[in-house]
Order: structure tokens, then sequence, then C-alpha cells
């Protein structure tokens, strides 16, 4: 990952291969951000007109590069769109700053230090660019002109290694982040600066995991990579094997795995704080590959599902980031992590599994293969009573559909619950939606020969999963559903701070929900 440092200096006279200059689309043409006055300056006060003549309007994400003039010390200036001004004098939206950061920052691959002038003058627009900056400058480069690519290790708990996108540009990443306008020696500002690089160590560690490919990410080698983790950041890892969810009776992780030659697992991923109030259980969806099962995924369909495991990369994750952090709450992650294969011992469409809460489920489709695991878990996390338990999978097709391939829908059996977790997306970028859970889908999964049927009717798909899963939640916890099908692979080109490929989807949104546990919110 981009090293990060904070400085005060002018943006004219940083050492630096070149210097981020935000621009917003003003009503009567791109207007230069706070942050840039030192350069616009040294253009004489018209490097707006110079942009606009160049053809950049300020729009959001727009990249343009300028030789640097006589008086800037850095070789390049590169101009950002931030999309509107502001209303009145009111700060620029934290999401529009860490997009545009993100997008400068992949346009600047291959660099070794830029200075990034944006408008980060409250705490808030700081962690934007700072945040924007480092997520910008993801690469995932593990299988790049490697001769010897070790296929079937372990992977190693790899953290992001900075740079641009996973689709074919092959440059080194930015090496350094410097961004300007902060104070270095300032407590508050150190504290936002180490934050970001938290978070970006931990979003880009999904990643890694998400892009990581299925003949070296098995439920077995992602255990291996937990336990990794664990060890570096004094966390507590239970790994139940083959032979353990036996005995344990966890029906639904077993029959999901049963197909293939890797075998499940279950995973409790564990932090505690001495002085914590409060227990957040995380659950994640962890198909490690998704072939669909017996019932066959269709051609063109299969290419991607090594991302399946999208959910328990999240959580993992957000774990060892509340460890990282030191947040006073306890958070305990469950990875349910299968290989979903047809094979000769694969579960058939008809079989009836028992599931560890001990309810029968007839399965009618192996391809509805997540709320399987998922049931299992979700149950084991209810029986230590959390406070709140939230789910997190690459669910179902039926929310992409819904809500597009950006947005996570948010189901809960509670309404207020719901709104905490949508509003705490929302609040670090990640775009999601309340969906609701209609009761009378419910009587879609009635199977005559079984207490359950893993799926139901055909419209409200998503929906549907989620009631499914509603049956394995105990009575009383408060819980709540992450629907992260669209926006965890992104298959198109990257974007803002979003690469393609692995996106890391959910995990600032589970760690601010931890902070929130942390800071005595209700949840």
């Amino acid at each position: 990952m981009s090293a990060l440092t904070l400085s005060s200096t002018s943006a004219a006279t940083l050492r630096a291969d070149a210097v981020v200059v935000g621009v917003a689309k003003g009503p009567d043409g791109p207007l230069v951000a706070p942050g840039g006055e030192p350069l616009d300056q040294a253009f004489g006060g018209s490097l707006a007109g110079v942009l606009e003549t160049l053809g950049a309007s300020g729009g959001e994400g727009e990249v343009t590069k300028l030789p640097a003039p006589d008086g800037v010390k850095a070789d390049l200036v590169l101009a950002v769109g931030l999309g509107d001004v502001p209303d009145g004098d009111g700060p620029y939206d934290p999401e529009a700053l860490r997009r545009a950061a993100g997008a400068a920052a992949r346009a600047l691959s291959g660099r070794k230090k830029a200075g990034f002038a944006l408008p980060a003058g409250d705490e808030a627009s700081l962690a934007a660019v700072c945040e924007g900056a480092l997520l910008g400058s993801y690469s995932f480069t593990e299988y790049r002109g490697k001769e010897d690519r070790n296929a079937g290790s372990t992977p190693k708990g790899r953290k992001g290694k900075g740079g641009k996108d996973g689709g074919g540009d092959r440059s080194a990443p930015l090496a350094e982040v410097t961004v300007l306008g902060a104070k270095p020696r300032d407590k508050a500002h150190r504290a936002v600066a180490e934050r970001a690089e938290v978070l970006a160590a931990e979003v880009n560690r999904a990643r890694d995991l998400v892009n990581t490919p299925s003949n070296d990410l098995f439920p077995k080698s992602f255990a291996s990579a937990v336990q990794s983790a664990a060890k570096e950041h004094g966390l507590t890892v239970e790994v139940l094997d083959e032979k353990a969810l036996a005995k344990g009776g966890y029906g639904g992780i077993l029959g999901v795995g049963q197909g293939s030659a890797n075998p499940p697992r279950l995973v409790r991923v564990s932090y505690t704080h001495s002085k914590a109030r409060k227990n957040l259980a995380l659950v994640g969806k962890g198909i490690t590959y998704d072939s669909g099962g017996i019932s066959l995924k269709p051609a063109g369909h299969n290419e991607t599902m090594k991302c399946d495991m999208s959910g328990a990369a999240a959580v993992f994750a957000a774990v060892v980031a509340a460890a990282r952090l030191g947040l006073r709450v306890n958070v305990t992650g469950w990875l349910a992590l299968a290989e979903n294969m047809p094979s000769g011992t694969a579960t058939r469409p008809g079989d009836v599994l028992t599931m560890y809460s001990g309810k029968t489920v007839e399965v009618l489709n192996t391809d509805a293969e997540g709320r399987l695991v998922l049931a299992d878990a979700l149950t084991r996390a209810c029986e230590e009573k959390p406070d709140a338990v939230v789910d997190v999978a690459t669910l179902t097709g039926a929310m992409m559909l819904a809500l597009g391939s950006r947005t996570f829908g948010v189901m809960a059996n509670d309404d207020a619950f719901r709104t905490t977790v949508h509003d705490s997306a929302t609040e670090v970028g990640e775009p999601s939606w309340p969906m609701p859970l209609p009761g009378h889908l419910r009587k879609g999964m009635d199977s005559p020969i079984a207490d359950i049927a893993n799926i139901g009717e055909r419209m409200g798909g998503g929906l549907v999963a989620g009631l499914f899963l509603k049956e394995f939640v105990a009575e009383g916890t408060t819980w709540a559903h992450l629907d992260i099908a669209g926006p965890a692979f992104n298959d198109a080109g990257p974007f803002g701070y979003t690469p393609k490929g692995g996106t890391g989807c959910a995990v600032r949104t589970l760690v601010r929900l931890a902070e929130r546990a942390a800071a005595g919110d209700a949840l």
C-alpha cells in the first residue's frame, strides 16, 4: 500500500513528481477548489481558464494533466473533478473528495510521490482525501509475470499492495501520498491519517482475498490466512474442520461443501476489549468457488465466482480493523467457508439437510447455497447472545436486478437497526438501500417434507433469501442482512477509488458499526 504523509507545505513548493488540485463544476465553468490557490497563482490566476480550454468542466472524476509552470517544484499538475460547487460556503461532500483522490491516485501510478492539494480543511474532508488516495492506489499483482506461482499454496493474509486497479496496467503503484493542508504534528490530524491507513489496508486485505483464484484460496487456505493474521494482531481463532462440523451437526455447511475435494470450514475469529460494553457478531458467506453445484450455473456465469466469498473477506477484514483501531467493543466474526462443486458426492436437488439449529431444509436448488452456510453460522453466532448480528453475503442475483452493481441491500428484523446500518454505510460512502422482508413471501418456501425449502417465489428473490435467513436468527436477537452481490466485484472499468475486480465492499460499513457500538450508540 502507498505510504501516507501529511504536510503543511505549499502545493507550489512541495518537491514531488506531481501535485493534485481539485476543480469544481461552477455555473460559468470550472473553478479551482480550496487548496489549489498556490497552483492557480503559479498559472497567473488562469488555471481554471487553461483547464476549460483543454475541455475540463470539473465534472466528478474528470482527470486533466498539465505540465507544471515555473515556480512549481513538481513536474506535473493533475486536476481532478469534484463535481458541483457546494451550496454557500459549505464543505465539499466527503465521498466526492474520496472518489476524486482515488481517481487521481490511479492516474499517477508509476510515480514515486504526489502531493494532494484537495480541500481538506476539516477532519471529515481530511479523512476522505487520505482514504480515497490510499484506496485508489490499490493493485493486485500477485500473479503477474511470476514464474513460480506455487499452485495450491496457502495465502498469508496478504495486505493491499497499492497502485492501479487489476485491469491490465502493470506499472508500479504511486509510492507515496502526501496530503497537503494538514498539520503533521496535530494529534487529531495524525489520528485521522492513522485510521485511514488501517481502513485502507483492511479493505485491501479483503480485495486481495477476493481476487485470489480459487485454486489458491479454498476453505482450508482461507482459514490459514485468518490464523496468520490473528497471530499478528492478537485475535482468537477457532477453526472447525469437516470432522468437527459433522460432530456438531452443521448440516448446511457440510451439505454445500460435500461435493468438493476441498472440505468446508467454519472459522470463528474474535477481538475483545477489556472495557467493551457491547458485543457485535459478524457472519460472512465464504463460498470460495460457486459452480452452482448440481444445479450448475449457465455458461458465462462462472468466470467470476471466486468472488462468492466476499462476505467472509469483509467480515475477516473488519474484525482485524477493529483490533488495529483498538475499538472498545467485542467483535466476533464467523466465516462460513465451503466450495460448491458438482460431483458424485454433491448434494442433489430434492435432498433434505438437517441444519445446526435442528431445522430441516429441502434443497430445491443447489445454487441457493449461500443461505445454507449462513444459516448454520447465524444459529451458532446467536448462541453467544450478541447485542446485534450482521451477516454479509453475495447472496442473490435478484438484488443486483433490484439495485444495480454499485448498491447493496439492507434487510433486518428491526427497523431502527436497519436504519443504523444504512446510515453507517452512507457515512463511509458505501451505497446501500433499505429493503423490506414481506411476510407473505415466506409461504413460498413451505416444503411438503421438510421444515422449509431453500428457495421460494422467483419474484422478490433477494427478499425471499432474507426471509430464509431470518428463520435461523434467535428470537430477540437484533439482526441485519447485507446482500452485496452487486458491488462486491467490479466487472467493469475502475472508477473513483474502486478498482476492477474485488472491491472490499462492506468492510468500512462494518467498521463504522463497530465504532458506533464502541461509542455506546444503540444497535
